[in-house]
């Protein structure tokens, strides 16, 4: 049977009738909404808000299934990156299928397909219902079939000379797994597939209590390389459930770390990018300035990946003046540094030549398929929780976002030496105005019967979670969306008409995570 992938540029014929207006409850950044008072939609005009979204430059950043007294119930949130604000609702499904949404709306693909593989809802009409994730580590019983790890269909072109290519799941190297298959003519990639899911870790279904120290560990290695980040989003719920106030310092030191986090994986990423095009000058100097910042994140807690700062109700450790300057001097010192080897590259005409009109992702498609965070900023969007939805320090001190235009290799390198050269700055100013006061509250009870959506721009992305309360306080349903779950489907897409050569250029330029999607 011939299988038709998305279309990230269709365009949807189907007669909408639904009103203008969007639909949802309009909330902000970690703001409660009592679940009573999210609209629940019938399941046909769920769908058309769903289709009608990107048409209202709306776009999806959650959506999934979650238990209620009348059986399940599919919850989205929209995002309106333009006025700064989140659109809430769900359906209560009664059978066990729907209408997918996914051609004409790409960006829901990748979570409808969890939806199934989750609760058994099948949505009729999924060009490609393939696994997200292997392993059984799906809450309740659901009709869905098997899902035995590695064993799926996958998308193949036929035709004189059409070879196929198998990448992994195994890599060499210290790698989590993960499964690329080309479909190539000569050394033309038609279509690349991604197949992930292989430690599939069950995160989600692990926190559903009461808020306690336990917690903590999954929050801080749901994504390894972004600790703050993923942390910073669950302290975020936890704070606004129980009404906890954190202190500005606390605020500010999770700011500087947020920041540092991105510096190092930012610097680190150049290097690498560097290294894939045998500029060894810039990928040698980087892997040790990675090092630098990862040291300095060290200095405020005694962890490089900054395990044990980011706390509810504020932070784990605080820092004295001794410290403060000492930072302030390795930040300095590391900055000259870094601006000194990532400026070799851009005078170095054949890195030049690799990066530019490698791996582009236009901006229609970017939009299309809801890519977030550099990946997106790169192809010309000006996507940034920091700016759009702030919460914390960022709702009083903004950092410019850094757009480029070409969407290749070129661009998410560019985009990424903006930032850090923003990052840097922020870090600095911040760290000489360090506001005095404590730096943690203990939270309270979390208040029963809630919703809560938390984002925060990582280095990668947007990060998004979503909790819903019981009526005894504890989560009754807990989602993350990781930035890498938008974004898989833009390095698909980048890869196609590519030379298969380009694979690991473009691979690092998108610097997706495996267990951000595995969770």
């Amino acid at each position: 049977m011939t299988q038709h992938l998305p279309n990230p540029d269709a365009t949807s014929h189907t007669a909408l009738t639904a009103p203008s207006a969007q639909p949802g409850k309009p909330v902000r950044n970690g703001q409660l909404v009592p679940t009573g008072e999210v609209p629940l939609l019938g399941v046909e005009d769920f769908r058309r808000a769903l289709i009608r979204a990107p048409q209202q430059h709306r776009r999806i950043v959650a959506l999934f299934g979650a238990p209620s007294v009348d059986g399940l119930r599919l919850y989205c949130v929209l995002a309106g990156d333009g006025d700064g604000k989140l659109y809430v609702f769900g359906t209560a499904v009664t059978d066990n299928a729907f209408s997918s949404v996914t051609p004409e709306c790409p960006q829901a693909q990748l979570f409808e397909r969890e939806i199934f593989e989750q609760w058994g809802i099948r949505p009729e009409g999924h060009p490609w219902l393939k696994p997200v994730r292997f392993g059984d580590g799906r809450p309740g019983g659901n009709s869905a079939p098997p899902n035995l790890i590695g064993v799926t269909d996958f998308y193949r072109v036929d035709g004189d000379e059409i070879h196929e290519v198998a990448v992994g799941p195994v890599h060499a190297g210290v790698i989590e797994p993960g499964h690329f298959r080309f479909q190539c003519h000569g050394e033309q990639v038609l279509h690349l597939e991604i197949s992930l899911g292989y430690q599939h870790r069950g995160i989600e279904s692990a926190i559903l209590s009461r808020p306690h120290k336990r917690l903590l560990p999954y929050m801080e290695t749901a994504a390894g390389d972004t600790t703050i980040g993923h942390t910073t989003a669950y302290c975020q719920i936890v704070e606004a459930l129980s009404g906890t106030r954190v202190s500005a310092r606390a605020h500010v030191l999770r700011a500087v770390a947020l920041e540092l986090e991105r510096l190092a994986n930012h610097v680190g990423g150049l290097g690498a990018l560097a290294n894939d095009v045998g500029f060894l000058s810039t990928a040698s100097f980087c892997g040790r300035l990675r090092g630098d910042y990862l040291n300095m994140t060290a200095q405020l807690c005694g962890s490089r990946f900054g395990r044990g700062l980011v706390r509810p109700g504020g932070t784990g450790f605080d820092v004295d003046a001794a410290r403060v300057s000492a930072l302030l001097e390795h930040l300095e010192a590391t900055q000259r540094d870094v601006k000194s080897a990532v400026e070799l590259l851009w005078d170095a005409s054949s890195v030049q030549a690799r990066f530019e009109g490698t791996g582009t992702v236009p901006t229609a498609m970017a939009e299309s398929l809801g890519l977030v965070g550099v990946a997106a900023r790169a192809s010309g969007l000006e996507r940034d929780v920091r700016q759009d939805m702030p919460a914390g320090l960022y709702r009083m001190v903004q950092i410019p976002v850094s757009v480029a235009p070409s969407g290749d290799v070129f661009g998410r390198a560019y985009v990424r030496w903006l930032e850090v050269q923003r990052s840097f700055s922020f870090v600095r100013e911040q760290l000489r105005n360090l506001p005095v006061g404590t730096t943690c509250i203990s939270p309270g009870p979390l208040k029963p019967e809630q919703l809560c959506v938390s984002l925060v721009e990582g280095w990668r992305g947007e990060i998004c979670h979503v909790a819903l309360t019981d009526a005894s306080g504890e989560f009754a349903t807990y989602k993350l969306v990781d930035p890498s779950f938008h974004n898989w489907m833009g390095l698909a897409m980048a890869l196609r008409n590519q030379q298969i050569s380009d694979f690991p250029l473009c691979n690092k330029s998108f610097d997706l995570s495996y267990c951000g999607h595995d969770l």
